[in-house]
């Protein structure tokens, strides 16, 4: 049962959540009901926080259970807001839902197999089955609830697709406000862009790629006065906690030994390492499980500046130099994110500080996989019965990496997000089991790609009932 806040005097909603700098020297504090994408007196990113001691808590994650009998109240049917007691924002009249959250995490010993895992130990958390098909829906919920609050008529976000999708449709969904959106010039794959252009947003095509949108982004909704959505905003991954939350009630609120998610704009991991520890100082969970964050070879920010160059969180007292001369080599050298992985392809991750602290907490590791490797696990992945985008399958590679490393042991239960729907990104999907050369080249070859070894190829037969029956035979 939930328990009645532990105040003795009333407080408001505002009182009790507030908005505070990341920065261990300043820790500037904002209340809710503003926008900020960061610290006005540093610049530092921002942390939404709350006064625990009153506000109402559960005694013990189970009592999230109960929420199920209230299904037929669109708040507690969403598979975010019925957590809303551990990101309590905003009042429940000011709650945006689509239906979010119905997501399943599936014990799989078909794709544990290929990771080396033993039978019962591997997990996929498939966040595709949101509506927009992302995991996206989590935090845009939230960040579009924040907005909602601040009467906000547009809502804006450079997106390398999901993130324009999951925008696109709260907007069209609810018509509370407009959608605007930056893509990068041919950055972006049609199974997003459809959904983004059928949910009637405005989208901007920039010369350039994600990076470039991001900066862009932030400048126009400053000097427009626009809501910006993209996981700089704080509320937006106060939604994305709720995957953890979700995986922790599907094993029956054990911690698993490892959280397995791709790294992009590491929100994810962000998210994650942020929800952890809330209810790690709750007192809610008694272990918490160790993360590996996995980039794409091909946009290795996190990997480079984590396993190679040292960056570590130190109390948030971050060495600095190393993330600026890694930014200064970018820059001089032109470097740009390439990978078949699209979701991805970020090379300036704007929550790498808050991902660096949430390796700090749960222990973690980062990984980059070749595209070859990510194409691989997303066939196995698929011949287990969850389609998932590329990028979706870099935590599937990446933990059969960091198994052939040791680091995973056999024995340990591990669960991998998947992130995004197959139906995201169907072009790389087909160009894997094609029989078509020439598709296979323009779209994976020139990435490095080699071979298909999971592929499952169509069979070419003649228009004869004999040959297709014979066919049939041979291969079933």
């Amino acid at each position: 049962m939930l328990l009645k806040a532990k105040s003795q005097p009333a407080a408001s909603r505002t009182d009790l959540a507030f908005q505070r700098c990341i920065n261990p020297s300043c820790r500037a504090t904002y209340e809710t009901h503003s926008i900020r994408t960061a610290c006005d007196r540093c610049g530092e990113l921002l942390d939404i926080i709350y006064d625990w001691d009153h506000l109402p808590l559960p005694t013990r994650m189970s009592d999230f259970e109960a929420m199920w009998s209230q299904r037929t109240n669109p708040i507690r049917f969403s598979g975010v807001w019925r957590f809303h007691e551990l990101l309590p924002f905003a009042p429940h009249d000011k709650v945006v839902t689509v239906g979010e959250g119905q997501t399943l995490l599936q014990q799989t010993d078909a794709v544990g197999d290929f990771v080396g895992m033993n039978h019962g130990g591997l997990y996929l958390q498939y966040e595709g089955m949101n509506p927009s098909g992302s995991f996206k829906d989590n935090g845009m919920c939230a960040a579009f609830t924040h907005a909602r609050m601040m009467e906000a008529k547009r809502a804006a976000c450079a997106s390398t697709g999901n993130t324009s999708a999951s925008l696109a449709l709260y907007c069209s969904a609810t018509r509370l406000m407009k959608a605007v959106i930056f893509i990068g010039s041919g950055k972006i794959s049609y199974g997003k862009l459809s959904q983004a252009l059928d949910y009637g947003a405005l989208t901007v095509q920039i010369a350039g790629d994600f990076d470039d949108a991001m900066m862009r982004v932030q400048q126009v909704s400053k000097q427009l006065g626009i809501y910006l959505v993209n996981s700089v905003n704080p509320f937006r991954l106060e939604g994305q906690k709720t995957v953890m939350y979700r995986v922790l009630e599907a094993l029956r609120w054990e911690s698993p030994d490892w959280i397995v998610v791709p790294g992009g704009n590491l929100g994810n991991s962000s998210a994650f390492g942020k929800a952890f520890m809330e209810l790690k100082e709750l007192g809610l969970i008694e272990r918490v499980p160790r993360l590996a964050v996995i980039n794409a070879a091909g946009a290795d920010t996190a990997y480079e500046l984590f396993e190679r160059r040292g960056v570590r969180w130190n109390g948030g007292h971050i060495d600095l130099d190393p993330i600026r001369g890694y930014n200064d080599r970018m820059d001089r050298e032109g470097l740009k994110a390439d990978t078949i992985a699209s979701a991805i392809e970020i090379n300036r991750p704007v929550n790498l500080k808050k991902c660096l602290r949430a390796l700090d907490f749960m222990d973690g590791v980062v990984r980059q996989v070749s595209d070859q490797e990510i194409l691989d696990a997303k066939a196995k992945v698929g011949a287990g019965g969850f389609g998932c985008e590329p990028a979706s399958a870099a935590s599937v590679a990446g933990a059969k990496l960091l198994r052939r490393e040791g680091i995973i042991a056999p024995s340990d239960r591990v669960v991998c997000i998947l992130t995004g729907h197959e139906l995201k990104d169907p072009t790389a999907t087909v160009a894997y089991h094609t029989t078509d050369q020439d598709l296979f080249n323009k779209v994976l070859a020139s990435r490095g790609v080699t071979k298909a070894s999971f592929a499952n190829r169509a069979i070419a037969v003649p228009n004869d009932l004999d040959d297709i029956i014979k066919a049939i035979e041979l291969y079933s």
